[in-house]
């Protein structure tokens, strides 16, 4: 139960990272602010450093992870065109990645409570992921 519940747990991680470094990615070439830019560079570097520490013990456990739900990801992709199609501000940029977050943060927070046998190593890199979520959304109020 452990070993399945931690598989479980970090494929979701994994499948959250890329979800996340794929939202910046789709929203970068609208930002004005440098220093929205700079945030968000910023943000994207530490999610590739939890991604590597993820992909490590993935491969611990000889498995490859979990691309994000391909519906989720169209979805946020459509939203975040329609969005930046009718106001291309880093207001509209800081309201995607907030929502963006929010949801992050909301999925993880399940799937912790989900898989709670889930080893603790497995815990503690969804515990600092949502903590990156709450950082930038946190970063992210003074676009709004």
């Amino acid at each position: 139960m452990v070993e399945q519940d931690t598989i479980k747990l970090l494929r979701e991680c994994d499948a959250g990272i890329k979800m996340g470094v794929t939202s910046i990615h789709d929203v970068f070439e609208h930002i004005h602010s440098q220093k929205l830019r700079d945030i968000l560079n910023a943000s994207k570097d530490e999610h590739d450093e939890l991604d590597k520490e993820l992909q490590e013990l993935l491969g611990q456990y000889h498995d490859e992870g979990k691309d994000p739900n391909p519906m989720a990801k169209g979805m946020s992709w459509m939203k975040t065109t329609v969005k930046l199609g009718m106001d291309d501000s880093d207001n509209t940029v800081a309201d995607l990645m907030t929502d963006g977050c929010d949801m992050g943060i909301k999925s993880l927070n399940r799937y912790l409570n989900q898989y709670a046998a889930a080893s603790e190593k497995s815990k503690d890199i969804c515990k600092r992921l949502i903590k990156l979520e709450e950082k930038l959304r946190k970063q992210m109020q003074e676009y709004l």
